[in-house]
């Protein structure tokens, strides 16, 4: 197979920084980015290096905030989040991002999945009144959370009955796919069995046990899952990667280089 296009993750927003610089040192295609403060409730602002990324060769996706949880019964978070995810998506979109990461969110302890899921499909059909998501919409599996949206295969599949029509695309992380129960070596055949695509991997290890419910990533080479069984998920899959793993670009740079020559 060809080797996919592999990116970094480049830590929160951070106006001093230079993610395109990160990459390149990491010798990466790809780069991952935040809009704004990952764990906050503010609109994203434009980008500094909007000019930098438009320049440079790199393919660019954008993770939305952390907090954000559109399947939520709290009107209090639930309504900003919905707001916010169309604002961090026209603000992905003018820098020229492939697509704008979220995570699949979760209800509270005594309510019903099925509001959850409603609430996701709510989301889709109020966007598309308006016109539709300016750049499509990538759904993340997570690591943890009972009362998950994205957490189990049965769950995903319950989110994808709700909102498959609307084509929003998946991403596979396989720290939160070890961590949240399901089984390596079968995750990509039923990841597409349920949603028909992955979009992107997040490849990242764990420092945790399987099925411990721990979002806690780790570098290629030192974490619970075996290192192999990653890189044979990044071939089935055949989709970009970005690695979120620790460390800065002489990391990351290792980490490409096991990755491109284990595809090879």
């Amino acid at each position: 197979m060809a080797v996919p296009v592999l990116g970094v993750h480049v830590g929160a927003r951070d106006d001093d920084a230079d993610p395109v610089a990160e990459a390149l040192a990491s010798d990466a295609d790809a780069v991952q980015i935040f809009m704004a403060d990952p764990q906050g409730w503010k609109a994203p602002r434009p980008h500094p290096r909007a000019e930098e990324f438009a320049a440079s060769d790199l393919d660019i996706y954008v993770h939305a905030p952390y907090v954000l949880n559109v399947a939520t019964t709290n009107n209090r978070i639930r309504i900003p989040s919905r707001k916010l995810l169309g604002a961090h998506a026209r603000a992905a979109a003018g820098i020229g991002a492939k697509g704008l990461i979220v995570h699949g969110g979760h209800v509270q302890a005594d309510d019903d999945e099925a509001t959850g899921f409603d609430n996701w499909r709510k989301v889709f059909e109020r966007q598309s009144e308006e016109g539709g998501f300016a750049l499509p919409i990538l759904i993340e599996n997570t690591a943890g959370g009972d009362k998950a949206m994205a957490r189990r295969l049965e769950s995903i599949e319950k989110l994808w009955a709700a909102v498959g029509e609307f084509g929003p695309g998946f991403v596979l992380d396989t720290c939160h796919a070890w961590a949240g129960g399901i089984d390596l070596g079968t995750a990509v055949d039923a990841v597409l069995a349920i949603t028909g695509r992955i979009d992107l991997v997040h490849c990242n290890n764990s420092r945790d046990s399987a099925d411990s419910g721990r979002d806690r990533h780790a570098g290629l080479t030192s974490g619970q899952i075996e290192t192999d069984a990653l890189i044979e998920i990044v071939r089935a899959a055949a989709a970009p990667v970005i690695l979120e793993t620790p460390g800065g670009s002489t990391q990351r740079r290792a980490e490409i280089a096991l990755l491109r020559e284990g595809l090879a």
